[in-house]
């Protein structure tokens, strides 16, 4: 009997201890974090839109040039690199968008279904109010970016027509609402546009502090306005970005891989959007004569609105916060200054920039002299670019293929294989000497006005040809002043040469890809124009007086189907959506 009832007792306190371990393991709510705490701590829920900020695929530039015909890498591991020499695929794709976009589109929805729960600012209604008008305005802007980057890297033909990607307007809670089809191609535009608009009922053009309140906030006090809009809130989506987004969606729209039967409407519905934004600066003459310097010591001082007037560069509508590091130059420097010179510019993309007085290479006017290719060049060439005679940081860059040195062509694997090294985007004031590094401030930009100039070109002149418009300026006007600013001999004899439509499209394209190189626009342009993918990348041997030119790396890509991007095939395995063609 006592032994049954010790086994009994036993019995028991093993049950005991093992429930009090149970919940010694389960954490405490103030341990962990769930969804309710959105609706006590403001912070908490503006988390939710903030990922969504730290998911917008400009936050880095992406050097995708490296799969183009403007660049090579001598990283023989780049992604980039691997795609452009054969490995793109449905499986394999460093231009996959689709999951960081949707996670940032559910990201959002969530949010829009808790935002008018949250107690922003439980001492003041009004404020409260406001801030729930700002982040909605921010919601709806974000959503149709994001939109933007899924049509751009995803939309394509399948199944006889164009098709975007589903569209997610809510947060999703089952497998069958991920399942849902692929929108077609209006509709996903009209899809983004209506986010755009629906923002542009939120949000002040601008963000910053003001004196009247804007056009649409009546009736709010000055200081209320300043609190939720003001200059703390500068680089957050405004109006003014969001109609930049929507006419770079037109933009996409208009251009041939989704308006193959050349809809002229198309193309005006975007001119008109760019010409909108470039007339509210003044047209042509707000183009900023300093904007082709963006990134060097002068410009970057002067955009660091914690200093001075606190106004950004006239060149700069949006861009990501002031930085200091020196990783940029770290890994593009040649080796002689402590760089791995990772991008090499093609010979390809030297050629494109023009003599001095504005004529190509190729044009006997331009007097372009072979023993001596880089006098008397376009001086952006040798803004952008570091060739065999350049001097960086007060030395001589030698890249000739004869040279004893480090930096001559193929000399080590950090060296460079095309002749040429990348200075766009690098300061010199920087030093990465493991002995004595260091920093220097940079910033990464989402938009320029030069690349709204240019889009405006591209438009107009599909629209009405070189000189026709509707906006003041016309696509001529455009590219007169970008030239102009860049140091073409005036008056540009070339420019007054084009007389049509198809040579002004080339101009423009030409432009478009000097003064945005490497900025993360070459991969893309060359796809919604549908233009030839298979250029080689090639580069320059120079050995003495010497120069030959040869085939640095090949492009292999498919010109019937690569000009879209694939689906990811995870996607189509598991909810059956339909492929691109060809992938």
């Amino acid at each position: 009997m006592e032994r049954k009832l010790y086994i009994f007792l036993s019995r028991v306190m093993i049950a005991v201890l093992f429930l009090q371990s149970c919940n010694l393991l389960e954490p405490e709510n103030d341990n962990h974090n769930t969804l309710n705490r959105v609706y006590d701590d403001p912070a908490f829920a503006e988390g939710l839109l903030i990922t969504a900020y730290t998911l917008i695929p400009t936050n880095e530039y992406p050097f995708d040039d490296v799969a183009t015909d403007d660049a090579v890498s001598n990283d023989r591991f780049n992604d980039y690199l691997r795609i452009a020499t054969g490995e793109w695929s449905a499986s394999y794709n460093p231009q996959n968008l689709w999951d960081d976009c949707n996670r940032a589109i559910l990201y959002i929805n969530q949010f829009l279904g808790v935002v008018d729960s949250v107690p922003w600012k439980w001492t003041n209604p009004d404020i409260a109010e406001l801030y729930i008008r700002k982040f909605k305005g921010e919601s709806y802007a974000l959503r149709g970016l994001f939109k933007y980057f899924l049509l751009r890297n995803h939309g394509g033909p399948a199944g006889g027509q164009l098709l975007g990607t589903p569209v997610y307007d809510e947060f999703l809670t089952s497998e069958e609402q991920f399942a849902a089809p692929r929108a077609d191609f209006q509709s996903f535009v009209n899809s983004a546009n209506a986010d755009f608009d629906k923002a542009l009922t939120f949000l002040p053009t601008d963000y910053g502090k003001v004196g009247v309140v804007p056009a649409g906030f009546d009736g709010i006090a000055v200081e209320v306005y300043n609190e939720v809009f003001g200059d703390f809130a500068l680089q957050r989506m405004s109006g003014r970005h969001v109609l930049a987004m929507q006419a770079r969606l037109a933009l996409l729209a208009a251009s041939p891989a989704f308006n193959p039967d050349n809809d002229v409407a198309a193309w005006e519905n975007a001119a008109n959007a760019f010409a909108d934004l470039l007339n509210d600066i003044g047209g042509v003459d707000g183009l900023d004569q300093n904007g082709h310097h963006f990134f060097l010591k002068a410009q970057v001082d002067d955009a660091d609105i914690t200093t001075g007037n606190r106004l950004d560069l006239q060149e700069i509508l949006w861009r990501r916060p002031i930085y200091n590091n020196n990783a940029r130059e770290a890994d593009n420097f040649p080796p002689s200054l402590y760089g791995r010179g990772r991008i090499n510019p093609t010979q390809n993309l030297v050629d494109a920039f023009p003599m001095a007085n504005g004529f190509p290479i190729d044009d006997p006017k331009g007097a372009y002299d072979e023993e001596n290719p880089y006098e008397n060049r376009d001086p952006r060439l040798s803004l952008y670019i570091v060739y065999n005679g350049s001097q960086l940081k007060g030395k001589t860059i030698n890249t000739s293929a004869s040279s004893d040195g480090e930096d001559g062509l193929d000399q080590q694997q950090t060296s460079t294989r095309t002749g040429y090294y990348l200075k766009k985007l690098l300061r010199e004031d920087v030093n990465v000497d493991p002995a004595s590094p260091s920093n220097q401030k940079h910033f990464n930009t989402h938009i320029r006005y030069t690349e709204l100039f240019l889009s405006f070109a591209e438009a107009a002149n599909e629209a009405w040809g070189p000189d026709g418009s509707i906006a003041g300026f016309s696509a001529r006007d455009v590219v007169a002043a970008i030239r102009e600013r860049a140091g073409i001999e005036q008056p540009d004899a070339y420019l007054a040469s084009i007389a049509d439509k198809d040579g002004m499209r080339a101009l423009i394209r030409n432009e478009r890809r000097l003064e945005l190189c490497f900025e993360g626009f070459r991969f893309w342009d060359l796809r919604r124009w549908m233009a030839d993918l298979t250029e080689p990348a090639r580069g320059v041997r120079i050995e003495g007086d010497s120069y030959s030119y040869f085939t640095v790396e090949a492009r292999s890509y498919d010109n019937d189907y690569m000009h879209y991007g694939p689906i990811p095939q995870r996607e189509v395995v598991k909810f059956g959506f339909e492929q691109n063609n060809g992938w």
